[in-house]
This record gives C-alpha cells, structure tokens and sequence, in this order.
C-alpha cells in the first residue's frame, strides 16, 4: 500500500515538474500572446472609433452606428485572440473553439433568424441612400414622414401624428413609394361640367386658370386637359399639372388651391358644374278628378 502511494505521488511530482518546465519553456510565447491581446484591445478601440467616423456621414441613426463599430471591434478582439492561441501552439484549442463557435453560430441563426433578418435588412436600409431620414414615403398600406431606421423597425409618422413601426425585413420586401426623391409631381384634378356648356371655352378657361394659379411651379410643362367620358349629369373630364412638392401634404394644398380656383373662374363665366341628377317619370296618369269626388264623399 505504500509502495502504491509513493509510486503514485512520484508520478505526480513528475507530471507538476513536466507542467512547471513547459510553463517556464512557453513563457516566452505567453509573453507575446499576452502582447497580441493588449494590442488586439487597443486596436479594436481605433478601429471602432475610426468605423464610427466612417459612419458619421452616411448613416444618420446613432444605434446603427454604435452597433457596426462595436461588431468591428469584437471581430478585431477575436482575430487577436485566435493569433494568441496559435503562439501558444494550442492549435487543437483553436479547432474546437472555431467548431463550438460554428455550432453555436448555426442554433443562434436558426434560434433567431427573423431578428437577424429584420437586423441585417436595416444595415441594408441605412446605406440605401433612396430612403433617409425625412423622407415622405408610402409602404404596405402606410404613408407618412420616415422617423427611423433602427436594426428592428422602420419608423413611419404619419399624418395623423401616430407612429408606425414596421419590421425592416418587410421594406425590403415591399413595394415602396419616396415621394421625396424628386422635387415636382403631377396632379390630376377630375371634374364635370353641364351638357349645356360650351365645351370648347371649358377646355381653355380651365388650361388658363391652372396655369395662371401654379405659374412658375414645376417643371415648364403645359397642362393638360382631356374630356373623358358623357356622365349621368356631366360631362367630365381630367386635367393635370405639375408642381414642386416632396411630400403627400403639397398634393392636398395643389388640389385645394385648383379646386377654388376652378370653381372661382366657372361661376365668373356661368359654367355650371352639376350635382347629379335623378329623373322619376311616371307613365300611368294619375285620376286626380276621381281622387278628389272620392275625398269630397268621405268628408
């Protein structure tokens, strides 16, 4: 029984003396590994505070940001970290650790993968550089200013003051209408006048008011003016013009200003815009002699 225990307290005695002598032989390399990660960790600082600058001038939303150089510096971190482990000869280490990270990478992706779709579809969103800030756009049955663009949302305020939040991997998807991207629009006013008017002067009072209320607005095009159709109680037709505008709110005041225009020339030219009109005709006569002997006899 004793011969066991000295036998095996020399085997550890051996094995603590064969530790102590690679420590003292890979104190070298320590010493640089240790290097490696404190260089690793301040270059990882300039890295991300030189991405954040980067940044600064194309992407306008802090958390997007602050994210990026973050992920910048802990890429930097762990390049520094996998250059230590080879110094330290621990290859196997670094094996496992890559093949650990990729499992655990493959359950997280999968665990996650509408928040790191919705994450990646809003990097995707702030280099766009058709959508920003401000910009008036309509997407998936909502129009209103965009607020932000965050790694979950696009912020949409509307008109009504109320906030809507829709996911970034939807936009993508989307169809998506920037009325902010140009700088003039055309409006189309729709309007009838009577079978009695003179079609004619319908056509030139209304091409001379539009151009005289939105003169100097838009690009130098000439308004249009087409009669479309022989109504129940009108003839109508369509007029369109061009105006500077990068939001949904120039369309309403073009259209209020054109309408109280219109309306201001038709009743200084007696051009009647009629409402509609319903006719009851009634084929059988009515025996109004009868009507009235048969009241006189129930008197």
């Amino acid at each position: 029984m004793k011969e066991q225990f000295n036998t095996a307290l020399d085997n550890l005695i051996d094995k603590l003396k064969g530790w102590f002598n690679a420590i003292i032989e890979n104190i070298p390399n320590l010493v640089v590994a240790i290097l490696v990660m404190v260089i690793a960790y301040y270059i990882s600082r300039y890295v991300s505070k030189l991405m954040y600058r980067i940044l600064g001038n194309k992407v306008k939303q802090e958390s997007i940001k602050s994210a990026i150089s973050k992920v910048t510096a802990v890429l930097v971190v762990a390049l520094g970290l996998f250059i230590a482990l080879g110094i330290l000869n621990l290859g196997k280490a670094l094996t496992s650790l890559l093949a650990g990270a990729g499992v655990v990478g493959l359950a997280i992706g999968l665990a996650l993968q509408g928040t790191l779709a919705n994450t990646f579809a809003g990097l995707v969103l702030s280099f766009r550089e058709n959508i920003k800030i401000g910009h008036w756009v309509e997407t998936n049955d909502f129009a209103g200013r965009v607020t932000e663009i965050n790694l979950r949302n696009f912020e949409l305020q509307e008109a009504d003051n109320n906030i809507v939040l829709i996911p970034n991997k939807t936009i993508l998807d989307s169809p998506l209408k920037n009325y902010s991207l140009t700088e003039t629009m055309r409006i189309t006013i729709e309007c009838g006048v009577g079978y009695e008017s003179d079609l004619e002067k319908v056509e030139k009072l209304t091409i001379d008011t539009i151009s005289n209320t939105f003169k100097g607005d838009g690009p130098d095009k000439d308004v249009e003016f087409y009669f479309t159709e022989f109504g129940g109680s009108s003839i109508n037709y369509i007029c369109r013009f061009w105006i500077d505008g990068t939001a949904k709110i120039d369309v309403h005041r073009a259209r209020n200003k054109a309408i109280m225009a219109i309306k201001k020339a038709y009743d200084a030219e007696d051009i009647n815009i009629p409402f509609p009109i319903r006719t009851l005709q009634f084929d059988n006569k009515l025996n109004i002699d009868r009507t009235e002997s048969d009241n006189k006899n129930t008197d």
